[in-house]
Parts: structure tokens; sequence; C-alpha cells
């Protein structure tokens, strides 16, 4: 009994350690604003976050602790302008504390299952006249977010061969949603083909699993990204209520309710709070989940085209697609 209770409280030590590594993979609700205040509500507060926008989120806006990674979601074969890059440029300008920025959001995947949808040849013009120039001002930029598929590895190396080597990202960003094993194998590959790059795991997850598989899960990865020195920066997907999560209940960090889950706690560096996450019936009804998430995924979009000053049908296109990809990834 004694050896069972000793093993129960190093587990919840290790649980609940904060890390400086942590951010938030952060979209924001309008139907429960408050949610979006718990994520610095912690012991201890995500170190940054991305929103998959070029704008801060107004939860975080005023917390300059946690810092803002902008990311340039998508492009169109349209695009002659430089939003993305103008944009950043502006915010330092007037203060942001800027040091990072994600390229495309899996550019090898379609819109229906969350992707951007680029070629490997019109990623490579984008990021020369957007991503590549910030450089200049000091800022370090990820390579596009590719999925966690042989593919997306594939993708990534005929963009860097695209690039020509003049055009070199300063860190890899990951994503995998599967089991334990199978992601630190695609990270060990990722790490073994570019050794020299430091590495950020943007999205991860374990979907639709039984709540102690999928809380194993957390605390296994967890605990390996803290120690894996290649590794500089991660954001568990699941900043979300249980009965909105399109990647099973027990994989969010919110419950029914917008209360912390043991996961959504331990992420934040506090202890477990037997708090556990359901779907209700009612939240399955697709108007009122689409209720939920397109209106943010319209003004995510609109915000990131209104700061060129202008709007166009090469806009309206942008707004739609980025739509239908946030709308998928939580739906």
């Amino acid at each position: 009994m004694r050896y069972s209770f000793l093993l129960t409280a190093l587990f919840l030590i290790c649980a609940q350690s904060s890390s400086p590594k942590r951010g938030i993979c952060h979209v924001p609700s309008v139907k429960y604003p408050n949610d979006d205040r718990i994520w610095t509500s912690g012991p201890s507060s995500p170190a940054w976050y991305y929103n998959y926008q070029f704008l801060p989120s107004l939860a975080f806006k005023e917390n300059q602790a946690v810092q803002h990674v902008p990311m340039l979601w998508g492009v169109s074969e349209v695009d002659y302008e430089i939003p993305f890059f103008d944009s950043i440029k502006r915010q330092l300008e007037g203060g942001a504390n800027i040091s990072y920025v994600l390229g495309f959001n899996e550019p090898d995947g379609a819109y229906a299952t969350g992707g951007s949808s680029i070629s490997v040849e019109l990623a490579a013009r984008r990021w020369k006249a957007e991503i590549e120039p910030l450089k200049a001002l000091g800022i370090k930029v990820g390579a596009p977010g590719v999925t966690g598929s042989e593919s997306g590895r594939q993708w990534l190396k005929d963009w860097i061969d695209e690039c020509d080597c003049g055009y070199n990202p300063d860190f890899i960003p990951v994503h995998w949603y599967g089991n334990f094993e199978g992601m630190m194998s695609h990270v060990g590959q990722v790490t073994a083909e570019w050794p020299n790059l430091p590495v950020w795991v943007t999205e991860y997850g374990y979907p639709n699993q039984a709540l102690d598989t999928t809380q194993e899960f957390y605390n296994q990865s967890s605990r390996s990204f803290d120690n894996w020195s290649n590794i500089t920066h991660y954001s568990y997907f699941g900043a979300f209520r249980s009965d909105v999560s399109n990647v099973g209940p027990n994989a969010a960090m919110l419950d029914q309710d917008g209360r912390l889950t043991d996961i959504g706690s331990w992420y934040l560096g506090g202890v477990a709070t037997n708090n556990v996450p359901q779907t209700s019936a009612a939240a399955l009804g697709i108007v009122q989940i689409r209720g939920f998430l397109i209106i943010p995924s319209f003004s995510m979009a609109w915000s990131q085209l209104q700061i060129s000053g202008k709007v166009s049908s090469v806009h309206g296109w942008m707004c739609c697609a980025c739509a239908i990809a946030i709308l998928s990834r939580l739906y």
C-alpha cells in the first residue's frame, strides 16, 4: 500500500511540473470568452502561444509575458503583395515582442482536414517574399508545419530543395496525432533529418482514446519533450471544451463546463482537478457547434485581411479557406 501511494505521489509531482517550453495552440472562444482567461490562470502560464493568424489574441494582448508567435497560415497563387511581412514590421515598430514566426499550416494537407493545400513551388515563392526577409529584422522563422505523414516529410524535403538552400528556416515545426511510440519515432526521424535545427512540436495529441490512455500519453510526451534538448517548444492540441473537441473529449484541456481537466491543469503547472471531460448530446448538433466555431474562424481570417487595408476577391477566398480549415480542426 505504501509503495502504491509513493508511486501515485511521484506521478502527480511529475504531472504538475511546469516547463518554459510549453505554449498554447489558441482558438479564441466567442461563445465562452471567459475560457480564454484560463490559460494564464495556472501556477505556470504558458511561455508562448500561436493562433493561426498575424495578430495577437485579445485574451493575451495585455500579457506580454506570454509571447505571441504569428503565423502565415496560407497563401494564394495570385498574391502579389506582402501583407504578412508588412504586418509583422508594423507590430515591431509599435513595440510588439515578436521573436519567432511560423510558416504555412499543413501545406501538404487538404482544406477539409485543416491544411492550407499549397504547392511546393508556391510555398517557396511566398516564403522568399514574406517570411525570409523577416530574418533581417531579427526574427527566427519556422519552416512550414507539415502533417505527420510520410507525404508531409517528403513535401518538406521538396520545399527545402525548391528554396535552393538560399533560404533556410531556423527551426522545424512538427505535427503528430497518434500514439506515443509513433510520435517519438516521427520526431526522431525529423531530428535525424535536420540535426542542427531545433524542433517545435506545435500540434500533437492522441485522438479519441480512453481517459487513462489519453492521460498516460500526455504525461509520457510532456516528460519526453521537457527532457529532449532538440525540442525547444511544444503545444498540446486541446485548448478548448470537451464537447466541441474533434479529437475526442478526453484530449480536451477543458471539460464541458469550461473547467480545467486533469490534463489542462497539469499543462498549466497545477494538480489534478478530477473534472471528467464529457461530450453532451446537445453539443453534437451541427448548428450549435458551427455557431461556436465558424464565427471565430471567419473573424480570425478577416482580421488578417484587414491588416493590408483592403479586401479583394483573393482575400475572400482566403477567408473561406481559413474558416474551413479551422472548422475541420475542431469539429
